[in-house]
């Protein structure tokens, strides 16, 4: 089965991030636990982070741009990051929160516009 590369880059971006984040921001809860445990488990969650943050941009790139390689890892990030903020910390999704996200998402439009004939 032979899946498109946006496809296969998207998706291994998709769970790579979720990893990320868990390993960022999953402890937040449990501010209890010792940090140097916090330190080492997150670390190791991260090591699966990268094993698919790896090949998602090897197989991405010259599909797309490593500029757009890094805006869709962003898009991506704070997507998932707005959904466990909201779902895991319980914090909650303001007007500022989502505008922001908006004027980010404009940013991704304009680098993945072609604007005439000087964009590749």
């Amino acid at each position: 089965m032979n899946l498109p590369v946006p496809v296969v880059t998207v998706g291994l971006l998709i769970l790579s991030n979720l990893f990320m984040t868990v390993a960022w921001y999953g402890h937040l809860k449990f501010k209890t636990a010792p940090l140097l445990v916090v330190i080492l488990v997150s670390w190791g969650i991260a090591f699966f982070e990268y094993l698919l943050q790896v090949p998602a941009n090897r197989f991405g790139y010259g599909h797309f741009s490593a500029a757009q390689l890094k805006t869709i890892q962003e898009v991506i990030s704070l997507s998932i990051f707005v959904l466990f903020s909201w779902l895991w910390l319980g914090e909650r999704l303001t007007w500022n929160i989502g505008l922001g996200f908006a004027f980010i998402c404009f940013g991704a439009f304009l680098i993945f516009h072609r604007f005439g004939a000087a964009a590749h």
